[in-house]
């Protein structure tokens, strides 16, 4: 679906997107687009990654941070792995994830910070990093 038209917020928002969640992601989102869901690329990428992501008042690290208490709060597995590639991005180590998934499991339940440590290995073994 790259051939759909694209607006300077849509713009602006792939280019913070790519730079959280690096370029093959977000380009095999792109690619499995169809006519049925291109609009929720739309939206993400305008709305979550231009409109939220690009405020000036909090940086990458901190959204990173963020978006992994309420991804492993709200039980969204699928999210939550593609933001602790993010957060590996953004300069989360492997030590501060695993401080923050005990947190997680303090707040959340040990169920979601059991999820929180199996979903990150999980990421770790895709990107290669070891243990």
């Amino acid at each position: 679906m790259n051939d759909k038209p694209r607006s300077d917020k849509f713009e602006r928002g792939l280019k913070t997107r790519r730079g959280v969640l690096g370029d093959a992601y977000v380009e095999r989102s792109l690619t499995a687009a169809d006519d049925f869901n291109w609009p929720m690329q739309q939206l993400t990428t305008e709305y979550c990654w231009d409109e939220i992501w690009n405020r000036p008042d909090l940086d990458r690290r901190s959204r990173s941070l963020l978006n992994l208490g309420m991804l492993a709060a709200l039980n969204r597995p699928h999210e939550f792995k593609i933001h602790v590639r993010g957060a590996l991005n953004n300069g989360i180590t492997k030590t501060e994830l695993r401080e923050i998934f005990l947190q997680i499991a303090c707040y959340c339940g040990v169920p979601a910070g059991l999820d929180a440590f199996r979903n990150a290995k999980e990421v770790f073994k895709e990107m290669g990093i070891s243990d």
